[in-house]
């Protein structure tokens, strides 16, 4: 253990070698060893300074500043005074005169640390940023001289706050400045607030989540706090971002952080309206507010203002002309509409005002990447993983390009694929070919070149998809992303539980490709997903999504979403059925408009997008005026919905309707004649509960005669299928799962299963069929490359069993032997000298295998002996 004689003379070698250190050395040991002492009674102050707190917390800033100028003219020496004068002058946008207050502030307060952190902010707002970066050093200094005075919780929290901005470790200012601030008293709300913004700041958003919820514990009115949690919730959660930050306005109307997170939203869901209206209210509070105008910028550079986005970043830029983050919030917002080279020139010029700005150099590096400008935007990456090893962000991709260094490219002249090495040799030549025929067609189709190689990153763990597309580790639900030219994907190994069909998912991905590049990126969301999921159904009937019982009901009920607001459905949806509804609902958008217009109206649509049209006026233009048209497709969807069996009754029974009760009899709903499709489905699952199998029958078959097309969980068809299996009634349960194998591009169920029947019929264009589907929803298992190879060799196919089975081998078979075996005959007949290979790998496996012993005396030119006392296998090891 450290003495305190030792603790001292450690303080001044920092102090004399290292005086940018001392806050991560001397500073600890310190409060460290005094945080019992801390007393936890906060600063005492008149009722007049709480009546000014109160007046800043709720937005009253100008009356604050009247407040405080009366206060500090009556020469009172609290210092929160000019602390609060310089706050309230800054919220309102009166910057030379909070620098102004600030500089008086610290003629008056010369050894505040707090007083220095405010004015800090006061000197960067008019941009003299040499004197705003003396502050830190000063508070270094004072903290140098005179240690022992700075242990109250204000001032705890404030050398916390400049020993991040002077680069020290995070986890220590958590746990030895803010956490030992919150103890010494609970009541001081700015060491929550400080600990959330840590935490934000360096990405780890459930930590911050737990800061301001804990805040807010003890401060439930407080704005501050809840937009705090709104930030927190930005990137997961947005419905919950959203109910933060109407709590935060309910408290404080004028925070203007709040109105200006509400704006960032409104932009991201396209409302661009309602944002200028929010950003008009932030201006009523600070005309001069930097942020405020940046989103103006932003809006007017989506909307092909080129004038008025230039006022608004003059404006912007009017008290500080080198202002880094102007230039990056602009950019970061036109990346998140995946304008990427636009948004990366901004990161540049962000960079030219302040080349340590790693906020932009991150956003620059994640720019680069998804524009497949790989060598620079790993290099960024990198240094600010090098400069701030705590920023979330870049520690998840310097670790992912650790991983991807072992990732291997399957390639041609128009795409780079790149998997892990084990899945490119199972399926990366057949995921090639379909990226390559999607190419082909819709390219053709919409009369388009893709200018360079695609870049397509199949990804088998979801943490690792989820860092490269997002830069952070969570997966909501994505199956894959599309930046323009480059894709990421999950793999299907990564898919547990609920498989996809990975063919379709990168078909939807690509015609991402195409229509992206066909508009420059200049395309809201819902018209680039709704043409992705209606091509899937164009290239296969199967993919993409159908009309179900629940978006039937949704659409009945009035719940389509007009067509102008559609990209909001996608950012704040009620609940997952509900995003899956945005995404049906934009491809019935787009089926409706080549359906009444033509495809040359809707191809007509992405050219103007490309122009810069705004998309309301480039579907009138090429349709008919929007609210006619939006008119037309909630007909078009009604009509739709209701022509879903339209023979079932689907009005929904009441609740309790299929309570059993204590009879151990069936109750009346479980027997009786109806049409009902709700009841029906009950009746079915009733009976197959109690292994009422021929019973079971009349139900399923009766939705089956008036809904032939269902799908999904629990669909008449597998419930059906399982009921002739427990019969033993082989024929009628291959009919029922051919019919759902038909319609479900997801059923690995069925289509396993028809294999087996399959094998047993000796149909074996069956048994390759399914095969086929299987191994695109899930191609890393052994059983249907095995299924495949034994059908192909039945149909005459040897090239077809070749791959199949040189495949199979790569998944670990349970018989090697065999398998290596049956590849060596079909080699042996192609001559193929691989065969011997394979023969001699089955052999070594089993040495004992008799048909494998007589294809290698065949192989060196003896007589290959009868086969009466052959056996079908290999022999069992010795």
């Amino acid at each position: 253990m450290m003495r305190v004689d030792e603790g001292m003379d450690f303080c001044r070698k920092k102090v004399v070698h290292s005086g940018m250190g001392i806050l991560s050395g001397c500073v600890a040991f310190w409060f460290a060893l005094f945080a019992g002492l801390y007393s936890s009674v906060a600063v005492a102050a008149g009722a007049d300074l709480g009546e000014a707190n109160e007046l800043f917390n709720t937005g009253k800033y100008s009356d604050c500043v009247k407040l405080a100028e009366t206060a500090i003219a009556a020469k009172e020496r609290d210092e929160e005074w000019p602390i609060l004068l310089t706050k309230s002058l800054l919220a309102v946008g009166r910057y030379p005169e909070a620098q102004e207050a600030a500089t008086e502030a610290l003629k008056n307060f010369s050894r505040g640390i707090r007083v220095r952190l405010v004015a800090r902010e006061a000197f960067l707002s008019v941009g003299q940023t040499e004197r705003a970066n003396g502050m830190l050093q000063e508070i270094v200094e004072l903290l140098g001289s005179r240690n022992w005075a700075y242990r109250d919780p204000p001032n705890l929290v404030a050398l916390g706050q400049a020993a991040l901005l002077l680069g020290n470790d995070p986890r220590r200012v958590l746990d030895q400045f803010f956490d030992v601030a919150k103890k010494a008293n609970p009541d001081y709300r700015e060491a929550y607030l400080a600990s959330g913004e840590l935490a934000l700041n360096k990405g780890d958003y459930q930590l911050a989540a737990k800061a301001f919820q804990e805040g807010l514990k003890r401060f439930p009115e407080d704005a501050d706090m809840h937009l705090g949690l709104a930030r927190a919730y930005l990137s997961s959660e947005r419905p919950q971002m959203v109910k933060s930050l109407q709590a935060a306005l309910r408290f404080n109307t004028n925070h203007v952080p709040s109105l200006l997170l509400l704006a960032d939203h409104m932009i991201d869901a396209e409302e661009y309206s309602s944002a200028e209206e929010t950003l008009a209210r932030v201006q009523t509070v600070n005309p001069w507010n930097p942020d405020a105008w940046a989103y103006r910028a932003v809006i007017e550079h989506l909307r092909g203002d080129t004038k008025g986005e230039e006022k608004s970043h003059e404006t912007a830029m009017r008290f500080w002309n080198t202002n880094p983050r102007v230039e990056f919030l602009i950019g970061r917002k036109i990346s998140q509409k995946y304008r990427f080279t636009e948004g990366a020139e901004f990161q540049r010029r962000a960079l030219a005002f302040d080349a340590n700005y790693l906020p932009a150099k991150i956003q620059l590096a994640q720019d680069l990447l998804r524009l497949g400008d790989e060598s620079e935007g790993w290099r960024l990456a990198g240094e600010v993983h090098e400069r701030d090893a705590y920023d979330v962000v870049a520690y998840n991709l310097a670790t992912l390009h650790d991983s991807m260094e072992k990732f291997r490219a399957v390639t041609n002249s128009d795409f780079v694929l790149r998997m892990g090495a084990h899945e490119s040799q199972v399926y990366g030549e057949r995921a090639l070919a379909l990226l390559q025929r999607a190419r082909t067609r819709l390219c053709q189709k919409y009369g388009i070149e893709v200018s360079k190689p695609v870049v397509v990153e199949i990804f088998p763990e979801q943490n690792d998809f989820g860092v490269r597309t997002f830069g952070m580790p969570e997966n909501p639900g994505f199956l894959g992303v599309c930046f323009g030219s480059v894709i990421t994907a999950n793999s299907p190994a990564s898919q547990t539980g609920h498989p996809a069909n990975w063919e379709a998912v990168l078909w939807h991905e690509f015609c991402h490709v195409v229509t992206l590049q066909m508009t420059r990126n200049k395309m809201p969301r819902w018209l680039s997903e709704g043409i992705s999921v209606y091509e899937e159904k164009r290239e296969n009937p199967v993919w993409g999504q159908e009309m179900n019982p629940r978006y039937r009901e949704m659409i009945l009920k009035g719940e389509v979403t007009p067509v102008s607001e559609l990209s909001a459905a996608f950012l704040t949806p009620k609940s997952d059925l509900h995003l899956q509804f945005a995404y049906y609902e934009s491809s019935l958008v787009v089926e409706f408009l080549v359906q009444r217009f033509g495809m040359q109206a809707l191809k007509n649509i992405l050219i103007a997008l490309r122009d810069g049209t705004e998309i309301n006026v480039a579907i009138e233009t090429n349709t008919v005026p929007m609210e006619k048209m939006e008119k037309e497709f909630v007909a078009f969807a009604r009509e739709r919905a209701e022509q879903l069996a339209p023979e079932l009754d689907w009005e929904k029974p009441k609740p309790g309707a299929f309570a059993v009760g204590d009879s151990a009899a069936l109750p009346d709903w479980a027997t009786r004649q109806t049409k009902n499709f709700w009841e029906l489905t009950q009746q079915a699952k009733k009976l197959i509960s109690e292994k009422k199998w021929e019973d079971a029958k009349r139900p399923l078959k009766k939705i089956i005669e008036l809904y032939p097309s269902q799908t999904g969980a629990d669909n008449a068809s597998s419930l059906l299928a399982e009921v002739y299996r427990r019969l033993n009634e082989t024929e009628p349960e291959r009919e029922a799962l051919t019919r759902l194998a038909a319609q479900d591009a997801d059923a690995v169920e069925a289509f396993l299963r028809l294999m087996e029947l399959g094998v047993s019929a000796k149909d074996w264009k069956a048994v390759a069929r399914n095969a086929e589907r299987y191994i695109a929803v899930n191609p890393l298992v052994p059983g249907p490359y095995r299924y495949l190879a034994q059908a192909s060799e039945a149909l005459e196919k040897p090239p077809q069993a070749i791959q199949a089975y040189r495949v199979l081998l790569l998944l670990d078979p349970p018989d090697p032997a065999e398998t290596n075996f049956q590849l060596a005959q079909l080699l042996h007949r192609a001559g193929d000298p691989a065969a011997k290979r394979h023969l001699l790998l089955a052999l070594e496996e089993a040495p004992r295998f008799r048909e494998a012993l007589r294809l290698l005396l065949e192989m060196h030119g003896g007589p290959r002996p009868a086969k009466e006392n052959a056996v079908p296998g290999p022999d069992p090891k010795p």
